[in-house]
């Protein structure tokens, strides 16, 4: 577990470059929504989303290159976990796809992940799409001064446990600002109390990544395709958060709303009980 010093402290004008870079990338991902439909391929919608980020947003795709990676988005559909490479292959009625992007705008970085619905999913994939989105809202909803990276992991896991799904252990959320992966490293499992306290100023993500099976994963020979060992449906939902005085912001906030999913918003704080 990172040590507290390793773990960037940002001012309110890094938070800023922090929040512009992550609307622009929750922004791709509400306009290639309507993209997402049955006879789509991953590449069609790779070459949608880099374009809109180079001509429209006039940033910088972030992924391109990063230790190799070749495309601008990832694209994770049924049992692959992360890091699908957009290629050839048509999405199908039925499927589920994860889109993660990011972006880079003067410097700074954003990043996020949704899932999509191909045409009518099962009702496995649709319960386990909703659950993975509830367990993120757990775990951010876990974010505070004080609480614990420990705290976010185990109120992730209470919910994917409860609905009878697992934690996918090998990969996790990371800080991020003017670097793409920085301290700290955030599980998406754990003991509450655990693990490095949360201050303000902090930001990271939280994008847990739950599986319909079992656990366990593997990488494809590609190295960067992860899939569930057991073929089993998985799904991932990613948010940019910084740590507030008194809570959490989400830097990449959905520009459309919640819809049909739970909002995810600070609690406000328990009334005195003066006489």
């Amino acid at each position: 577990m990172a040590k507290k010093q390793q773990v960037p402290i940002r001012s309110q004008a890094e938070i800023d470059m922090a929040r512009r870079a992550g609307a622009l990338a929750a922004d791709v991902l509400r306009m290639i929504g309507e993209h997402v439909r049955p006879g789509v391929t991953t590449d069609d919608l790779d070459r949608i989303c880099h374009d809109y980020i180079v001509n429209v947003q006039q940033a910088v795709p972030a992924n391109i290159g990063y230790h190799g990676y070749p495309k601008t988005i990832c694209a994770s559909a049924n049992h692959v976990v992360c890091h699908g490479i957009p290629s050839a292959k048509r999405l199908n009625s039925g499927d589920i796809v994860n889109i993660d992007v990011a972006v880079i705008k003067d410097g700074w970085f954003g990043d996020s992940s949704r899932m999509y619905f191909v045409g009518k999913p099962g009702v496995l994939a649709r319960r386990l799409v909703r659950t993975t989105y509830e367990a993120m809202r757990a775990g951010i909803l876990a974010v505070r001064p004080g609480a614990t990276l420990g705290d976010i992991g185990h109120a992730i896991q209470t919910v994917a446990h409860r609905e009878g799904f697992t934690v996918v252990r090998e990969y996790c959320g990371h800080g991020i600002g003017d670097v793409y992966h920085d301290e700290p490293q955030v599980l998406h499992y754990g003991r509450p109390g655990a693990g490095l306290t949360l201050e303000p100023g902090m930001v990271f993500t939280i994008e847990p990544m739950i599986n319909a099976g079992r656990p366990e994963t593997r990488e494809l020979g590609d190295g960067w395709t992860v899939v569930t060992r057991d073929h089993s449906l998985s799904a991932q939902w990613e948010h940019m958060v910084a740590v507030t005085a008194d809570g959490f912001e989400i830097l990449t906030p959905w520009p459309e709303g919640y819809g049909e999913y739970p909002p995810i918003e600070a609690r406000a704080p328990e009334p005195s009980q003066a006489l």
